[in-house]
């Protein structure tokens, strides 16, 4: 019933950005929650950054200062700006929602979106 689309994902070389959003749709009652998570190969899931409605975020220490997390609640969206990429960074990006649906609050994903940081 609910869906996230990811989009944004591509190459880039060492030091370029990118710019990913993630958008819900659905029969949704509101959307809490969301964050990024990326999957490098042979590696476990992380969570790289959540937003609340409110505005408050977290970052995990890879990519303070680089990364930023923003939300349009009127557009049920979350962004993910990456600034100064490096190789590391490249993994597959998936976004994460906490929606309330009629049933009530369940967690969805995206179906990914490949980052990958040449040089």
């Amino acid at each position: 019933q609910v869906q996230l689309v990811e989009s944004g994902g591509g190459l880039v070389q060492a030091g370029g950005s990118l710019r990913l959003s993630c958008a819900a749709s659905g029969s949704i009652f509101s959307v809490n929650t969301m964050g990024w998570y990326r999957q490098a190969p042979g590696k476990q899931r992380e969570l790289v950054a959540v937003i609340v409605r409110s505005g408050s975020t977290n970052y995990r220490d890879a990519v303070k200062g680089r990364f930023s997390i923003s939300r349009d609640n009127a557009k049920n969206t979350v962004y993910l700006q990456m600034n100064n990429l490096k190789r590391e960074d490249t993994a597959v990006y998936y976004c994460y929602a906490d929606v309330t649906v009629v049933g009530g609050t369940l967690g969805y994903w995206g179906q990914g979106t490949q980052v990958t940081v040449s040089s």
